[in-house]
């Protein structure tokens, strides 16, 4: 199959598994294409799906992610022992695991084509992702608490797993409340991961958008609690502070220039 044709069966399967959204009409447009097979997988409950879709959608995934681009750990410089900062998709970082900024449902965002980290991990990793998350919170019977970690397979993405945490809603002034959720969010991971055995994480800046946390406070308690996490531990797991927006990779730069 071509991209194009794994493209159309996706789409096909997954519009005739919803009756209310057969009636829907493929569009014609590759972007266009591209962006009603990530909502269909976006809207999609947790459900199984046999061996044919898995297989298509996985020789698909795969080869949007190896033509987005691919970075390696390896190839990054880091800016301290072991850390590294890295502006860029965190949905194509080749490393042990990354962090997704989760909500307390755990089952990934269902907003079509939404902006959010939450949302680009679970379209790139694949349904098997919200499958497997659902079989979690299914097994615990209560929503995600604000600070803790659980770790999945990362399916089709680059790394091996992914490490969910929900970070602190911040509604108003910034509180002492907040700050602690926000260093648990990282500590529960880095313990987490040291757990499994991992030897390379990568946070994105978790809580710093629909969330509304301040970048910059948020950075500080970040690093902090990697510092930390390293001295208590005296691990060498290498550390990815991944950020996407210019504001964030300003920010970062700036605090590591102040240890240095």
């Amino acid at each position: 199959m071509t991209q194009e044709e794994r493209r159309t069966y996706l789409i096909d399967r997954l519009l005739k598994e919803q009756p209310r959204y057969c009636k829907i009409e493929i569009p014609g447009g590759e972007e266009e294409r591209k962006a009603l097979l990530r909502s269909l997988f976006n809207i999609r409950p947790p459900w199984p799906a046999d061996a044919e879709f898995l297989k298509v959608q996985d020789d698909y995934l795969r080869e949007e992610t190896r033509l987005k681009g691919i970075t390696d750990i390896k190839e990054l410089e880091p800016v301290d022992e072991d850390i590294y900062i890295w502006q860029g998709d965190i949905t194509t970082l080749r490393c042990d695991a990354i962090v997704n900024a989760a909500n307390s449902q755990m089952l990934g965002c269902f907003i079509p084509c939404h902006g959010c980290i939450d949302n680009a991990i679970h379209t790139y990793a694949g349904i098997e992702l919200r499958l497997e998350c659902a079989d979690i919170m299914e097994r615990q019977g209560h929503e995600e608490e604000t600070g803790g970690a659980k770790i999945t397979p990362a399916f089709n993405l680059p790394c091996k797993y992914v490490i969910h945490t929900v970070g602190p809603i911040v509604t108003g002034a910034l509180t002492e409340k907040d700050r602690r959720l926000l260093y648990s969010c990282y500590s529960s991971c880095l313990e987490l991961a040291a757990e499994k055995g991992i030897e390379s994480i990568a946070f994105c800046c978790i809580s710093t958008g629909e969330f509304h946390f301040p970048n910059e406070e948020a950075a500080k308690i970040a690093v902090k609690a990697v510092r930390e996490f390293r001295e208590r531990f005296n691990g060498r797991m290498k550390v990815v502070f991944n950020v996407f927006k210019e504001k964030d990779l300003r920010i970062y730069r700036e605090l590591f220039l102040k240890y240095t």
